[in-house]
């Protein structure tokens, strides 16, 4: 009877077992879902025009750690908000009443920010 190599079958079976264990991790990687960040703040813009407005609207959620959370935090979406409240921030509501707590909430990032408290003074 003549020996066969025995090595053959353990590498084969080893990269196997290696290259199955690596699409498992990828999959699993890939799958994951990442964090609530929140809801994006709602500047009014259209396809990212902004319009003249006379009065803002409330926005209907608090911040979350997208706009809280400096390892997160993407320019794009904050320098909106910025803009938004820096050229409204002093002008009425649309329904004619006051801050709500939430409205509260996203002047509060504002001014954290770094922008000019008084471009959301109220009257």
């Amino acid at each position: 009877m003549r020996n066969l190599p025995t090595e053959r079958v353990p590498r084969r079976a080893r990269g196997t077992v290696l290259s199955t264990l690596l699409f498992l991790a990828v999959v699993v990687a890939c799958s994951a879902t990442a964090p609530d960040t929140g809801p994006r703040f709602d500047d009014e813009t259209t396809d990212g025009v902004a319009a003249e407005l006379t009065c803002m609207k409330h926005q209907p959620r608090a911040p979350g750690t997208r706009y809280t959370d400096d390892s997160i935090r993407r320019t794009d979406e904050t320098l909106a908000l910025l803009r938004y409240y820096t050229a409204n921030g002093a002008k009425p509501y649309c329904d004619g009443n006051d801050v709500t707590d939430v409205d509260r909430q996203w002047i509060d990032v504002y001014v954290a920010l770094g922008a000019d408290a008084e471009k959301v003074k109220r009257p």
